[in-house]
């Protein structure tokens, strides 16, 4: 079945837009880790696109590996943050980068940070594609951000609505329709 464009709103950030930032992240990255060897630890299933363009436009030595997590908690509402699938690497001394695809209420991400912060990671910081602070419900502010976006159901460059549109070259705002119960 194919992606239903009419179920899209908007794009919120074009194909050409993406690849300019992240290229410049890329390079901002470069700089800032070069000879650190980071383990640049991709949260799973969303931040899989962003990572693999993001570490391409890396010049410098880095490890990848993933870690998938999940919130327990009412259905709408953010609850305690438990790892689904653990990365394999051994992060005890090492410089680690968590990309993710994006940060909303920020509890998700800050979580996952202080965990690795009591794995004894040398240093942790946080690369988002999107940034939605309006919906930030801990204090977080990621330390690398390609873009901040305002309040809306987005899909595309990963990010999915029902596993569907991972797989858009751009990020688009879903209509409401297609996730509103009724």
């Amino acid at each position: 079945m194919r992606n239903d464009r009419n179920d899209l709103e908007k794009v919120i950030v074009s194909e050409a837009e993406i690849g300019q930032r992240v290229k410049e992240l890329g390079e901002r990255l470069t700089g800032e880790y070069e000879g650190r060897n980071p383990v640049v630890l991709g949260i799973l299933k969303g931040a899989n696109v962003f990572v693999a363009d993001l570490v391409r436009a890396m010049d410098i030595e880095l490890q990848i590996d993933f870690i998938m997590l999940a919130s327990y908690g009412a259905s709408d509402t953010p609850g305690e943050v438990r790892v689904k699938m653990d990365c394999e690497t051994e992060l005890a001394g090492r410089h680690v980068l968590v990309v993710d695809d994006i940060v909303d209420t920020g509890q998700t991400l800050k979580a996952l940070m202080e965990l690795l912060r009591m794995r004894g990671a040398a240093s942790v910081r946080s690369c988002v594609l999107l940034d939605k602070p309006s919906r930030r419900t801990v204090e977080l502010e990621p330390d690398y951000k390609g873009f901040e976006i305002e309040d809306a159901f987005v899909v595309g460059y990963g990010l999915d609505y029902a596993e569907r549109f991972r797989n858009l070259r751009e990020v688009c705002a879903i209509k409401k329709r297609v996730y509103a119960v009724e």
